[in-house]
């Protein structure tokens, strides 16, 4: 499914109208501030239910306002025929409605799926997968751990929604268990019930996580076989579960008690799994190029979008002032994967898009593009 509709009030400086996107490519240009990158918060919000931009909603509640609302219609999925050059809503018709509002006075979101309410953003988002490719998305191969588990468990959670629920109630006996490490007096009886839980979680997130990773993986190596790109030769993706899984995690909990105490937080479990990317046995972030780490990353994006097309999902891709991180040749290899991968995609610029530039030799798909100024977008 892909978004042909977005609407919008009170956030930021987007203007109130209804606006119809193509279920292919979107492209936005316009000044500095017009509200380019806006548009794709908007869209963010419907499928993460926050911006990836910043992370407080305060921040994109407009100017003297408390509440925000933004509303999407979906299609339902691109047909067989390449030519998607119908009206907003198009010939499939509408699949879903997707709605959230957030007051941020109240600290309130409501969340409709279909005109009713739903409790879990889970609900919302399962609809719409969007993954975001912007100048902080590179952090991903040199930042920490917690950015590549991010990175898994978006495509963990589109390839098996139940893993919410999972990773929630792992989140849960986490914050426990580390609320009983930091008490001035450790209760052991007590903790060893939060180690029973979390051992019983941990395994069956992990299993999840790790066949989720075995799925990206083959598709990551398919993707890197159909390029010819010599510096990666050797590269290595471990999924790590955070844990020696030979061994008990209830036994390396308690083998690690007093360590933990000091520390004040659980060390050993899923909180602290991670993909490890490493050339000749070191990591890629010491041994890889600024450029190649972007490739690197634009890969992987590439390979999750695979995943889901395979499985019949399609993935509304945001990238967001890409010219600033991409030179042209990454920025035609991109376009042209997304476009193969038939995913939805919305590319912002300041510069007017030039197509033949964008596409290089091959023709351009069925596009729309939009003039954006004072958080108006115009179509041309």
């Amino acid at each position: 499914m892909a978004l042909v509709k977005l609407q919008t009030q009170n956030f930021r400086n987007l203007a109130p109208d209804p606006v119809g996107f193509s279920p292919s490519f979107n492209l936005l240009y316009g000044a500095n501030g017009s509200g380019k990158s806006s548009a794709l918060e908007a869209i963010a919000y419907l499928g993460l239910g926050r911006s990836f931009r910043v992370s407080r909603h305060q921040a994109v509640v407009s100017h003297g306002h408390s509440k925000l609302t933004v509303f999407g219609a979906l299609d339902s999925g691109l047909s067989n025929n390449e030519d998607q050059s119908g009206t907003a809503e198009g010939s499939t018709g509408i699949a879903h409605r997707l709605g959230i509002s957030r007051d941020v006075s109240a600290k309130e979101t409501a969340l409709r799926v279909d005109g009713e309410a739903v409790r879990s953003l889970s609900s919302l988002a399962m609809h719409l997968p969007v993954s975001v490719i912007d100048p902080g998305v590179f952090d991903i191969v040199a930042g920490g751990p917690g950015k590549r588990r991010q990175f898994l468990d978006w495509l963990v959670f589109h390839v098996e929604p139940s893993f919410s629920v999972m990773w929630q109630q792992c989140q849960r006996v986490t914050s426990q268990r580390n609320q009983t490490l930091r008490n001035g007096r450790l209760d052991e009886s007590l903790l060893r019930v939060w180690d029973s839980q979390f051992g019983a979680l941990a395994e069956t997130l992990s299993d999840v996580r790790e066949q989720v990773f075995r799925q990206f993986k083959a598709a990551f190596d398919s993707v890197l076989q159909e390029l010819d790109a010599s510096w990666t030769e050797g590269l290595k993706l471990e999924f790590y579960p955070g844990w020696d899984r030979s061994r008990s995690l209830v036994d390396i909990l308690a083998s690690h008690r007093e360590q933990e105490r000091r520390m004040g937080h659980t060390l050993y479990g899923p909180n602290r799994a991670d993909i490890r990317l490493k050339l000749g046995g070191r990591p890629v972030a010491e041994t890889f190029s600024r450029g190649q780490q972007k490739t690197l990353v634009i890969l992987m994006k590439i390979a999750q979008g695979k995943v889901l097309s395979d499985l019949g999902k399609q993935v509304t891709f945001l990238l967001d002032d890409i010219n600033a991180e991409l030179d042209v040749r990454h920025r035609i290899m991109l376009v042209h994967k997304l476009q193969d991968l038939r995913c939805q995609v919305f590319i912002t610029s300041i510069e007017h898009p030039e197509p033949d530039v964008l596409w290089g030799d091959r023709d351009a798909p069925e596009y729309r593009m939009f003039h954006v100024e004072h958080g108006k977008l115009t179509e041309e």
